[in-house]
């Protein structure tokens, strides 16, 4: 199953890459405001159909697919979640940092977490129990968090958005330590990154979907960090009627006492 979703993964990316470097799609704004553009359909229908082909029987969630109903979903054992393009604001700015991300989840927990980045043709991925790993043209490696000298001390590398403010996320920080920011794109990316140790952390305030954090919770959590809300519990998937996210934070090295950095708050979006 990781392979084929490697493989779907990477050729939804592929598509979605041609359509931005042409400029051929269009945007438009979703009920909450959010953008879609015609890449995001396209990927979502590409996406759901090569996982019903392959996996017929599992069901799919998808961000731009209408939502089953819950007392549907709450029987389900197993199930794909997927966001075809993480990162819309920044596929719409061109910025690059946009990828695709599918997860499998059993049992409510995600369990293999695949995540595609086109224009870094970088390829993420992970399988509970068996490691983390970043694959690109030439190699496939093992990807962990970074390693603290100093868990006490030590400068914090933050990975924080290029589209929303900072002052928001840098006024939850209570800490001495030197605070190095990293402006990147999306979610999934931001994880990424921290799973590969180019960060430490990350903070997400306002909402988000399960989609946004299914894939990465896999690979961060298989690279020796986590992620949780804002009170320091892990994030629960199809448990609730919405699948809408907490505010949540990704982070690396445990041995860093991130309960005494960030300041925790009991805003929630479900």
């Amino acid at each position: 199953m990781l392979n084929r979703l490697k493989e779907i993964a990477t050729e939804a990316g592929s598509v979605i890459l041609s359509m931005y470097e042409r400029r051929d799609y269009s945007t438009a704004e979703k009920t909450d405001d959010s953008p879609v553009t015609t890449a995001d359909i396209v990927a979502s229908e590409l996406i759901e159909d090569r996982l019903k082909q392959s996996f017929p029987g599992i069901p799919v969630i998808s961000e731009e697919s209408e939502h089953q109903d819950y007392n549907e979903r709450r029987q389900w054992k197993a199930y794909f979640i997927i966001d075809p393009i993480d990162g819309t604001q920044e596929f719409i700015a061109r910025s690059g940092d946009f990828a695709v991300n599918i997860a499998y989840v059993e049992h409510n927990e995600p369990v293999i977490g695949v995540i595609f980045w086109p224009v870094g043709e970088a390829l993420y991925y992970a399988q509970k129990g068996l490691g983390a790993f970043k694959q690109d043209a030439t190699e496939s490696r093992s990807i962990n968090v970074r390693k603290f000298n100093d868990p006490k001390t030590d400068p914090i590398i933050i990975a924080i958005s290029r589209r929303q403010a900072r002052e928001p996320v840098l006024n939850r920080l209570q800490t001495e330590r030197d605070i190095q920011p990293l402006p990147t794109g999306s979610c999934s990316l931001k994880a990424c990154f921290i799973a590969e140790g180019k960060a430490d952390c990350f903070l997400r305030l306002g909402p988000t979907g399960e989609w946004d954090t299914a894939a990465s919770q896999v690979i961060v959590g298989e690279a020796g960090g986590r992620i949780v809300n804002e009170n320091f519990e892990p994030i629960t998937y199809n448990r609730t009627v919405s699948l809408l996210n907490p505010n949540f934070l990704v982070l690396g090295d445990q041995s860093v006492p991130w309960d005494e950095i960030f300041i925790a708050r009991q805003a929630r979006f479900r």
